[in-house]
């Protein structure tokens, strides 16, 4: 099932995919255009963990002129650098270089605490599209991003759906690409990732506690490039969906 927040008529609604429309919880019928698009995460109690891979991809190391890593380079998002489909991007005055990256984002469904490798993918609750900007120009370090390369405002597109896991038999075999203004520059698939989902979340339940709604972004292949105002991003995985987004000036 595909599982979308949306805004509509001055309220947040939780809805379902129906038909090529969205079936709101109160029993309504919309059509996608009718309404503001949420990041589609379920609602939780508490601040959630945001976990993001780089270099996750032997190809995009290869492009940066890195060697590929031997274990998880990971860093920690904000939640407040999440928006919904067919949001805008910010892309700061004065940069020379701004970029996608399109990413497999594991949505947890149940606490996880040291979880053994085969009992992985009983954790995880559904899975969604993530686009996770990145501004070369603010990089010091590949291996630490700082927070004004990857923590944002409007920096992470996510959705438009949020997939049961169930309904994804194969998540480390799902094609993924990005288009600019309709153009195709970035290919590739799941099954490239240097550290699959059930690393992973073996790997992080050793020495943090996972919670329902927490999210893992698991890396870009490689194929990125600069995004200018007014380019119109779109970014896809198989059987997930396609994320709308357009880079706008600074303001």
């Amino acid at each position: 099932m595909k599982h979308a927040r949306v805004r509509y008529q001055g309220a947040v609604h939780d809805a379902i995919e129906r038909d090529g429309a969205l079936l709101l919880a109160d029993g309504r019928l919309v059509a996608f255009e009718a309404v503001d698009w949420l990041p589609p995460l379920a609602p939780t109690p508490r601040p959630r963990t945001i976990l993001a891979l780089g270099l996750n991809y032997a190809d995009h190391a290869k492009e940066l002129e890195f060697k590929a890593p031997e274990e998880p380079l990971v860093f920690v998002k904000g939640e407040g650098s999440l928006i919904g489909h067919r949001q805008l991007t910010r892309r700061p005055a004065g940069v020379q270089f701004m970029h996608y990256e399109c990413e497999l984002a594991i949505v947890i469904g149940r606490t996880a605490k040291k979880v053994r490798r085969d009992d992985t993918y009983d954790f995880i609750g559904g899975y969604t599209v993530a686009n996770d900007y990145a501004i070369r120009d603010y990089l010091e370090n590949w291996y630490r991003p700082n927070l004004r390369v990857k923590n944002r405002d409007t920096c992470t597109p996510i959705g438009p759906w949020r997939v049961d896991a169930k309904d994804i038999p194969d998540p480390m075999a799902l094609a993924l690409q990005t288009t600019v203004n309709g153009k195709l520059t970035q290919s590739g698939n799941t099954r490239d990732m240097i550290f699959d989902a059930g690393f992973l979340i073996e790997y992080f339940s050793r020495f943090m506690t996972l919670q329902p709604g927490d999210l893992i972004l698991t890396g870009t292949p490689d194929g990125v490039v600069d995004c200018q105002p007014g380019d119109v991003v779109v970014t896809e995985i198989e059987h997930i969906g396609a994320l709308v987004n357009t880079i706008q000036g600074a303001s």
